[in-house]
């Protein structure tokens, strides 16, 4: 609010000439400060004197508003609710309305405001307090620029990078805002911003264990169900009806329901068995298809989800530069839809897979629309029950990270800093993460390095601290909810009383070696079987076949063998636990003789867990692999175990096994094959995600052993090891390459010999707005330009504004469409690209407004893009990439314009590389 006798400075769009710098603008500076202190103090009509700028080669990207506007910015990264798209602006309260634009490239939905939240009502009313007794012109060189990132900005389309950096600098002038707050209600709003995130945290930790006990408790109560029922209850486990009891009269099979004896009370049981399995698996199935989603985008990106079989036929680079081979075509021949007559089709299926690849590349700044919405949140906690309960061979350990920062995603939107900032929102789905691993292994701590060494992409220390609280505050939530009954908040949760022995060292290596071994191998078998299996027409078109049929070969060979018919993690606590005067697992033998027979059953579950295992990754189903490939991997390492007891017992004279008081103490008092088990579970389980700090620190959670880190740590970094040796790429890894994401790892990169001219395409006039002759462009040339970033998939891209080839800015494209979309009459306008905008002083105005032209495009316009030379290495435009999130790089030669490298581009080129190095080309 402006007080009487105030007035605004009068805009003078006129193109002038620029000048050079002399005394008499830091004069004007301080003339302008003066006038501002003069106007609170005495309350008269101000007095503005004119500001131009100190540099002579920039054009004045500034409006000059005599009171600095508050600030209301307004993302969405990556949530939708019922379907629908969301927006992403920024802009003043009370100078631009908030308008919604029509996409130029492709039609899609109109995009959303989101509601308000009370934190934002609260914000407002503190801060229209202050706006009506604080008046404070922008005086500062520093302000004029930082007010270029506070103005009007449009939301992230789909299929975009995020712009870390804008993010970045409008929270640091929001953060400004705050401190400059001296008042009391601007302290309490300092401290209540503060408290923000450890709200969030702890809202999101306890709301991630609330879903994790559901799931918990209702899966165990339908898993069973496929065996029979508790006549107390059907809704009843088995566990719980029968109190660890062998002989449970409570329990009924089918075969007893229906009074059948001998062979075909068996058949009634496998029939049964089969159904269930048949029934669960396509419910889930369907449940997870209802989330289907398809967008038209240039982009490449054939398939969203864990599908090892999506098409590699990506164009080719040349393909990408169209202009490269078009060299005398004009803007006008470029109408929408020139170089693809109809985009192609990207669909995805938000609840299917366990979803953390597409967390990975999300948190990178890939911009994907619900796929972290309540519509999925809801959809894959309801069919991530019913294909647990199918018994395939499928995990809710990775699941729970989707879920979990589904939960973060939406919490976010009670906070407004975090509701309109995707950087700052990034850092609670990195917390996020974090929580559903600390579910979903009981470990916090684990969950804190997870999310350190496998999602996150950036990961602050201040990050680090509170996603430490949001772990501690989702374990002990599920602490409190007791879902098994046992006070335990996982189900596989073992405690080994012996130590190990100094020859078994010998044993943890090799069991390592084979582990990674097995986890390559695994990644290789699925993409095998993807690329055959899945590229039937009938399997790749209807996708809820191939999950029957998965279901039915699941049931035929599960049945028959009493380990692999368990649930995963109960087979998981069977494989690691130790022998007990109270084991009913069948796996404790009593001397050499009954290892034997031991071995046979364990081997045979392996052989099926495994074929399983592989053709069941992938399917249209939530599910993760966590835990499949560590029951594969225990079944392997129990064997293993077994084998080094029977040599134990059969050759206890062996200078080797002296020290082991096999005689006295039982078989496992020298030899315990659950713990080679559960070291051969974290080698296998490396071996495929490649994990490995975070995977030992969850194996000494599981197992609260500190004499056992050492044979952890140990196999798992063989297996690592043996893996890359292998296969150099993670599971994770290969699904972001297949499906195409424009991922640039930020641990690793490739070996590069050239520079950034070798891959800078040319400058082309469909690519640059050149202002040499005058700043006024008409905007049926700017929209031309515009269609033609959008056919070629640079729907974040920009371009350069060139004045007798300097580079003097660059205009993004979603800020140009917006802009372009606020015209009334797109034929006969021109655009303002590149004059200065001045102040002339104002003396009889009783009021203070701001007046924008609709053609006026240079507050849309970024006077210092980021820019390198031609020679720069490599090595630094991936860096520049990685770390500071950039969606495109401007090439300068000798000063001089020379081309502009776009992410998707160089995303592009990186994979190429890595693909001739990999081969050896």
């Amino acid at each position: 609010m402006a007080r009487k006798g105030q007035k605004p400075p009068r805009l003078n769009l006129r193109p002038q000439q620029p000048r050079r710098m002399n005394t008499t603008d830091d004069d004007s500076a301080a003339a302008v400060v003066s006038a501002a202190n003069s106007t609170r103090a005495k309350r008269s009509r101000a007095s503005l004197r004119r500001y131009n700028s100190t540099r002579s080669d920039d054009y004045d990207s500034q409006t000059y508003p005599s009171i600095r506007p508050i600030v209301d910015e307004t993302s969405s990264l990556l949530s939708q609710e019922d379907g629908g798209f969301q927006n992403y602006t920024s802009m003043y309260k009370s100078s631009r309305p908030r308008t919604s634009r029509n996409q130029s490239g492709y039609v899609t939905p109109k995009h959303r405001s989101k509601p308000s939240s009370w934190n934002l009502k609260l914000s407002s009313t503190i801060a229209s307090g202050w706006a009506e007794n604080d008046v404070r012109p922008i005086a500062h060189k520093e302000d004029l620029k930082a007010s270029q990132y506070s103005d009007e900005r449009v939301w992230y389309d789909q299929y975009t990078s995020t712009d870390w950096v804008h993010d970045n600098i409008a929270d640091n002038l929001r953060v400004q805002d705050l401190r400059n707050r001296k008042d009391i209600r601007g302290r309490l709003l300092a401290w209540f911003d503060g408290g923000q995130g450890w709200i969030l945290a702890a809202l999101v930790g306890c709301i991630t264990a609330c879903i994790a006990y559901f799931v918990n408790i209702t899966e165990s109560a339908i898993f069973d169900i496929k065996e029979g029922y508790c006549t107390s209850g059907i809704y009843i486990s088995k566990s719980n009806c029968c109190l660890n009891q062998e002989d449970c009269p409570l329990w009924k099979s089918w075969g007893q329901a229906f009074s059948a004896s001998g062979p075909s009370r068996e058949m009634v049981d496998f029939f049964f068995y089969v159904v269930s399995v048949s029934v669960f698996a396509s419910a889930a199935s369907l449940l997870t298809l209802t989330t289907k989603t398809t967008v038209p985008s240039p982009l490449h990106l054939p398939m969203m989800d864990e599908n090892l079989a999506a098409d590699l036929s990506r164009p080719h680079r040349e393909d990408y530069d169209r202009e490269e081979r078009t060299p005398h075509t004009t803007d006008s021949a470029l109408p929408l839809g020139s170089i693809a007559n109809q985009p192609p089709m990207t669909v995805y299926y938000p609840a299917a897979g366990s979803g953390v690849a597409e967390v990975k590349v999300i948190l990178s700044g890939f911009v994907v629309h619900g796929y972290m919405g309540f519509k999925t949140l809801i959809v894959k906690t309801m069919a991530l029950i019913l294909a647990i309960a199918s018994g395939l061979s499928l995990g809710k350990e990775g699941p729970f990270v989707h879920i979990a920062t589904c939960v973060g995603n939406i919490c976010c939107r009670l906070f407004y800093k975090y509701n309109h900032n995707d950087g700052k929102r990034r850092e609670i789905l990195s917390a996020s993460a974090a929580g559903g691993v600390a579910v979903a292994f009981g470990a916090p701590i684990g969950g804190v390095l997870f999310s350190l060494e496998e999602v996150s992409y950036y990961f602050p220390p201040k990050t680090l601290f509170r996603t430490f609280f949001c772990c501690i505050a989702a374990a002990l939530s599920l602490k409190f909810l007791n879902p098994y009954g046992t006070g335990k908040i996982v189900l596989f949760q073992v405690v080994y009383d012996s130590d190990w022995q100094l020859f078994e060292l010998v044993v943890f290596i090799v069991i390592g070696m084979l582990g990674g071994a097995l986890g390559a191998l695994f990644i290789k078998a699925s993409h095998w079987w993807a690329w055959t299996f899945r590229k039937i027409p009938a399997i790749k078109e209807h996708p809820v076949v191939e999950v029957l049929l998965v279901a039915m070969i699941t049931a035929f060979m599960q049945f028959w063998n009493s380990y692999t018919r368990r649930s995963v993690a109960t087979l998981l606590l069977e494989l690691a636990s130790p022998c007990s005067s109270n084991n009913t697992f069948g796996l404790c033998p009593k001397d050499a003789d009954e290892i034997k027979d031991v071995l046979g059953v364990l081997l045979m579950a392996f052989l099926i867990k495994g074929f399983l295992t592989t053709i069941t990754f992938g399917i249209k189903v939530p599910g993760g692999i966590y835990v499949p490939s560590m029951v594969v991997g225990g079944l392997m390492g129990r064997i293993s175990g077994h084998i080094v007891q029977w040599f134990v017992l059969s050759y206890p004279h062996i200078a080797l096994f002296s020290s082991c008081p096999v005689k006295n103490g039982g078989p496992e008092s020298c030899v315990t094959p659950g713990v080679y088990a559960l070291v051969a579970a974290g080698a296998t389980m490396c071996g495929v995600t490649r994990l490995s700090v975070t995977l030992v620190i969850i194996l000494f959670e599981l197992t609260g052993s500190l004499d056992h880190v050492l044979p952890f740590s140990l196999a798992v970094l063989v297996a690592k090891w043996t893996a890359d040796a292998l296969e150099p790429r993670s599971i994770y890894d290969m699904l972001t390459e297949m499906n195409s994401y424009p991922y640039l790892d930020n641990k690793t990169q490739p070996v590069f010999t050239g520079s950034l001219g070798d891959i800078t395409p040319h400058v082309r006039r469909q690519r640059i707005i050149d202002i040499s002759n005058s700043p006024m462009v008409p905007a049926t040339e700017l929209r031309s330009k515009l269609a033609y970033l959008h056919n070629i998939g640079e729907l974040d891209g920009g371009l350069p504004i060139v004045q007798n080839r300097t580079l003097v800015g660059i205009i993004p494209a979603p800020e140009l469409e917006f802009a372009l979309d606020k015209l009334d009459n797109e034929d006969e306008t021109l655009c303002m690209m590149g004059a200065k905008i001045t102040f002339s002083p104002i003396e009889d105005d009783d009021e203070i407004h701001t007046t924008h032209d609709p053609s006026d495009f240079t507050p849309y316009i970024d006077t210092a893009p980021i820019a390198l030379d031609t020679q720069s290495s490599l090595t630094l435009v991936y860096q520049c990439f990685v770390k500071l999130g950039l969606r495109y790089v401007c090439v300068l030669q000798d000063g001089k314009y020379t081309g502009l490298l776009h992410k998707k581009a160089f995303v592009r080129y990186v994979r190429e590389l890595e693909h001739e190095q990999r081969h050896g080309m």
